[in-house]
């Protein structure tokens, strides 16, 4: 607990120094979203120093829909993208596979601080194999993750929510080996915890953008101590109205899943579709 206080304490202050300046209040709904495919490609002929042929495609969407009416405020993001990858004459391999929900409400309470309530939402779109054995599939494993907290929020660009009494419901089918903390002959696992999440947006250049998305777990039943990470930044270089060159970093750590830190990223030509 000391240590995820820690990171609370680090990760507003940085924030506070980050960025300044605020975005004008406007009520009622403000909404905006991309649609992104991006695409690599290599090919090779007589090529004497080696290669192999290969293709591969990433569709992703990041939709926010937020809301605003005098003390109140409501945050929604989406975000999904899936991925496929073809090494010459090996079979397509799933590159990325993502489907998330965020929503936090909150009631001002001083300037910039507002009492929350959030709730988090992820799976995979489609199932995953390994040497045989299905490891996953929609909506196995599903995160459901709520909670009441403190929201503080410069702007849509720049917020952090503390919620120190979060709980956190995995779902997993009977058809999957017990896995992701998930007991054998148990379908569902249930934790409370606290939770810090955080999101950051800010340009770098004019054409250049950083999305920072950042959210802290530690469960209270089980080695409190072991924080769960997801952290995701997105940067987003923009050549025109329709094309980017968009780069992706994700790393997860949870030890119910996977003893270490899982990354993965994605870089390509992106063309985008903005509405």
């Amino acid at each position: 607990m000391k240590k995820l206080l820690a990171i609370t304490i680090l990760l507003t202050a940085m924030t506070v120094k980050g960025q300044e300046a605020t975005e004008e209040k406007k009520e009622g709904w403000k909404k905006s979203g991309v649609v992104t495919f991006l695409f690599n490609q290599s090919a090779f002929n007589n090529w004497l120093a080696g290669g192999t042929d290969n293709i591969s495609g990433t569709l992703g969407l990041n939709y926010d829909f937020n809301y605003a009416k005098g003390d109140w405020t409501w945050d929604n993001k989406i975000i999904a993208s899936y991925g496929l990858t073809k090494l010459d004459s090996e079979q397509t391999q799933k590159t990325d596979d993502r489907l998330e929900f965020n929503s936090v409400v909150g009631k001002k309470a001083t300037e910039n601080w507002y009492y929350s309530a959030f709730f988090n939402f992820k799976t995979q779109m489609s199932s995953t194999d390994v040497g045989g054995v299905q490891l996953s599939h929609f909506f196995s494993p599903a995160y459901f993750q709520f909670g009441p907290g403190m929201l503080w929020k410069k702007s849509d660009n720049l917020k952090v929510n503390i919620a120190p009494a979060t709980s956190k419901l995995i779902v997993l089918s009977s058809d999957l080996a017990p896995a992701f903390g998930v007991d054998l002959g148990e379908s569902t696992r249930y934790e409370i915890g606290a939770s810090i999440n955080g999101y950051y947006k800010f340009n770098i250049m004019e054409n250049v953008s950083i999305e920072n998305i950042l959210n802290l777990y530690s469960n209270y039943i089980e080695e409190a101590k072991n924080i769960d990470i997801d952290y995701t930044m997105n940067v987003i270089m923009k050549i025109n109205k329709y094309l980017s060159a968009n780069l992706a970093l994700q790393a997860i750590y949870d030890d119910n899943a996977f003893e270490g830190f899982q990354t993965r990223e994605v870089f390509g030509l992106g063309v985008n579709y903005n509405f």
